[in-house]
């Protein structure tokens, strides 16, 4: 299933994506329509992602029937609505760096053993950098250089912890395309030297803008992808493709990652894990966002997330 957040008329709704991409059944009315064949009150469990992912596999099952029962009056055009990121507010945002080895050598370094040991996960805070598709990703005044990266995001279904990486797999619930945006040269205020703590500081910081963490467009059910490491992923800027690999080179798998981080914190439904980037990141060549550019993640089986570049006010 394609599963997505939805507005009409600053109404949200949960909707699933069908007929080619071309149609979304708004997953609430069409199980009032099934309730009333069933002679059974309605389940609830459409109102928002983080209230159906909480419901677990019940909810999807759910979900499947009504979309196989959905009446006319449920289904919408989807160039009629607008898009959110699949799960607006999620609870946790974890990122990886240096996932793959092409992006980690593109600047000249060399990978090493302990590349190979640990994946270095951070954090973005949720609730100002995730945006939908076509929002636009705000270059703000202070900018140096607001580079791309696409990447793979996987949503977590299950509240858990500590999880075996032979079982992690089951916390999956789907997977969405992201940009981790990043600022690359961060500079706010003047420093008479940067020791080397200021300069991770100054990367870490550099993630953590309005609009940084596009989302979307929505989410793919497990059951649509069962090898999300065999997918070709593609990022293009203004219509030139500046990324392009598959995720069968991550170093850290999910389910490596998921026990990872898991060993740390508990995850909860709706937190998502973005897999790190690939090669061809703008830094490498010094080239930049700037107002007016377009850019596009791409990833098979998946979609298109689409975002319109717009200076901050």
């Amino acid at each position: 299933m394609k599963l997505a957040t939805f507005a009409i008329d600053n109404n949200l709704g949960l909707g699933a994506v069908v007929d080619n991409d071309q149609v979304l059944i708004d997953l609430a009315a069409a199980d009032r329509h099934l309730a009333i064949q069933e002679g059974r009150t309605e389940t609830g469990v459409f109102s928002d992602m983080l209230t159906f992912l909480n419901a677990g596999s019940e909810a999807m099952a759910t979900a499947r029937r009504v979309i196989a029962t959905a009446p006319q009056d449920a289904r919408i055009d989807l160039a009629d609505v607008r898009l959110l990121a699949p799960v607006p507010l999620p609870r946790k945002l974890l990122c990886l760096a240096g996932n793959y080895q092409d992006h980690i050598e593109e600047e000249g370094s060399k990978m090493s053993e302990a590349d190979q040991q640990t994946p270095r996960v951070f954090m973005k805070p949720p609730s100002n950098t995730v945006v939908g598709p076509h929002d636009p990703i705000l270059i703000p005044p202070i900018a140096q250089g607001i580079d791309w990266e696409g990447e793979l995001a996987v949503i977590i279904g299950r509240r858990c912890k500590a999880v075996k990486p032979e079982d992690a797999m089951q916390m999956v619930a789907g997977y969405t395309c992201v940009n981790d945006v990043s600022e690359r040269k961060l500079k706010i205020k003047e420093r008479t030297e940067s020791r080397p703590k200021d300069e991770w500081f100054d990367w870490l910081n550099g993630k953590w803008f309005d609009s940084f963490a596009p989302l979307g467009p929505w989410m793919v059910t497990t059951d649509e992808i069962t090898n999300p490491h065999s997918l070709d992923i593609s990022t293009w800027v203004n219509g030139e493709r500046k990324q392009h690999n598959n995720t069968g080179m991550m170093l850290y798998r999910i389910p490596e990652t998921i026990a990872y981080i898991s060993a740390m914190l508990t995850l909860e439904p709706g937190d998502i894990i973005c897999t790190g980037t690939i090669s061809g990141v703008g830094a490498t060549t010094g080239s930049f966002l700037k107002p007016g550019d377009t850019v596009k993640v791409v990833i098979e089986g998946i979609g298109e997330l689409v975002n319109p570049v717009a200076a901050e006010s």
